[in-house]
């Protein structure tokens, strides 16, 4: 997937390469801020339903977002993502994949939650 024409900007937020602090323990270093635009944005629901369905009495609840980066992206696990200036962490592994199709590389897709506290 290329970057898409009307996309969002994203910034990944990853902690720095490790420095060692006045004792020889390694600390991670300063934050590293990369921005990534072209990327697509969704809401992500609790129940994964992807409609607004009452379910077991409740309406579904918005938990965070779906992120849908250009293929080749370099997305970890221990990285953050900055979504329009609130910060969010990655809700498992990151995932990417090649179309059996045509050959053509998938966006990386990562699942944010909101950081709390």
């Amino acid at each position: 997937m290329r970057a898409l024409p009307h996309g969002a900007t994203v910034v990944i937020v990853r902690p720095g390469p490790p420095t060692q602090d006045a004792y020889g323990n390694d600390v991670p270093g300063p934050q590293v801020e990369i921005e990534v635009p072209g990327c697509g944005v969704s809401p992500r629901d609790s129940n994964a339903a992807g409609t607004n369905e009452i379910r077991g009495g409740r309406d579904t609840v918005i938990v965070g977002l779906q992120l849908f980066a250009p293929a080749g992206t370099d997305l970890r696990v221990t990285d953050r993502v900055r979504v329009a200036g609130v910060l969010y962490e990655i809700d498992g592994q990151p995932g990417a994949f090649t179309s059996p199709f045509t050959g053509s590389a998938g966006p990386v897709v990562a699942a944010l939650e909101l950081v709390t506290g």
